[in-house]
C-alpha cells in the first residue's frame, strides 16, 4: 500500500511539473540566432519558461503528428504554412490579440495563424550577369543561358522550394509543369535553401531562387547581388505558428502566440530577419520595396497541400529523368 502511494505522488508530480502554470513547450524551425534572441525576451516580460525543440520543418509536424493522441507540446513557431495546412487536424483554432491588426493577405490558415511575410525571389550575381542578363520571370529560367548557373533546393526537402514550384503550376497551370521542368534543367541542387543564396554570393552560381528575407541579407551585408521579382507573380504568403490540440499549457501557449504577434515582436522580426510584418500597423524592412509596387498572387495553402503528395512525385519523376 504505501509503495502503491509512492508511485501514485510520484505520478502526480510528474504530472504536475509537467503542466506546470509558467511553462510553455515549442516545436521550432527557426534560425537558432532569433530563437537565442527571442526565448530570452519572452521568458523575462512574461515570467513563463519557454522549452523549445529545434527540427527541420518536416520534422517539426511529424513529431507533433505523432504526438497527436498525446501531445508533448503546445506551440509550433515557424514551419511552411503549407504543412500546417495540410495536418490543420491537430491544430487548435485560436483567434489571437489584436487580429484585427493582422493583414487580411495574411489570413489563409486554417487552424494556423500567420508569424512572417514571406515571398519568392531571385538573387543574381552582379559580377556573373549584367543588367541586360537578368531573369526577370519564372519563364527566362529556361533559357539555355542559365544552363547549370541555377542554385535551388529539392522541392521534396525543402518547404520552400515546393513553394516556389507551386508558385509556378500557380500561374501557368498544367503548362507549369514543362516550365519548371525547363528550369530544373538548369538547376544545379543545393544541400538546403539556406544555402542558395550564399553559392550565388560567393558567385559558384549566377542565380538563386530563394526567398526574399534570405537575399536580403546578403544584398544588405553589401555582397555583389541584387535581387529580381519575377514580373509574373510571387507568392506572397505566411510561414505560421500555431497552437497544438489538445496541449498541456494550452494557456500559456495562447500567450506565446500574443506575443509572437504582437507590434514589438513582429518589428524586431523585420529588423533581424528582413521578413514582412503580418501586422499593418508595422512598417516593411528598410531596402526593400513596398509590396503594393510587386506583383504578388495568392497562395492556396489548401490547393498546396492537397495536392503535394502528387506534385512531389511529378517532381522526383523528373529530377531521375534528368539526373538531379
Amino acid at each position: 500500500m504505501k509503495r502503491a502511494l509512492i508511485v501514485l505522488l510520484c505520478a502526480v508530480v510528474a504530472v504536475s511539473a509537467w503542466a506546470a502554470p509558467g511553462k510553455v513547450v515549442v516545436y521550432t524551425a527557426h534560425e537558432e540566432s532569433i530563437i537565442n534572441a527571442l526565448v530570452p525576451m519572452f521568458e523575462k516580460e512574461t515570467g513563463i519558461k519557454v522549452d523549445y525543440v529545434k527540427l527541420a520543418s518536416g520534422d517539426v509536424i511529424k513529431r507533433a503528428k505523432a504526438e497527436a493522441g498525446n501531445p508533448q507540446a503546445d506551440v509550433i513557431w515557424s514551419i511552411g504554412g503549407e504543412q500546417l495546412e495540410a495536418e490543420n487536424q491537430i491544430l487548435a483554432a485560436y483567434t489571437p490579440k489584436d487580429w484585427n491588426k493582422i493583414d487580411p493577405v495574411y489570413k489563409v490558415g486554417t487552424n494556423w495563424l500567420p508569424y512572417t511575410g514571406i515571398m519568392n525571389v531571385f538573387i543574381v550575381n552582379t559580377k556573373m550577369l549584367k543588367p541586360e542578363q537578368y531573369p526577370h520571370s519564372w519563364t527566362d529560367l529556361t533559357d539555355s543561358r542559365f544552363k547549370k548557373l541555377v542554385s535551388s533546393a529539392r522541392a521534396d526537402k525543402s518547404g520552400s522550394s515546393y513553394m516556389q514550384l507551386a508558385n509556378v503550376i500557380s500561374i501557368y497551370g498544367d503548362k507549369g509543369w514543362e516550365i519548371y521542368k525547363g528550369i530544373m534543367k538548369n538547376m544545379i541542387i543545393s544541400s538546403s535553401s539556406g544555402a542558395v543564396p550564399k553559392f550565388v554570393n560567393d558567385g559558384e552560381q549566377a542565380v538563386g531562387i530563394t526567398l526574399e528575407d534570405n537575399a536580403f541579407r546578403y544584398v544588405s551585408g553589401g555582397g555583389p547581388v541584387a535581387i529580381i521579382y519575377p514580373k509574373d507573380g510571387t507568392v506572397a504568403a505566411p510561414d505560421g505558428i500555431a497552437l497544438l490540440k489538445g496541449a498541456p499549457n494550452a494557456e500559456n501557449g495562447k500567450k506565446f502566440i500574443d506575443w509572437c504577434l504582437s507590434k514589438p515582436v513582429q518589428e524586431y522580426l523585420v529588423d533581424a530577419m528582413a521578413r514582412r510584418p503580418v501586422r499593418t500597423d508595422c512598417k516593411d524592412p528598410a531596402g526593400l520595396p513596398a509590396i503594393s509596387t510587386i506583383k504578388t498572387i495568392p497562395y492556396d495553402f489548401g490547393w498546396a497541400a492537397a495536392n503535394k503528395t502528387a506534385f512531389i512525385k511529378k517532381f522526383t519523376d523528373i529530377a531521375m529523368d534528368l539526373g538531379l
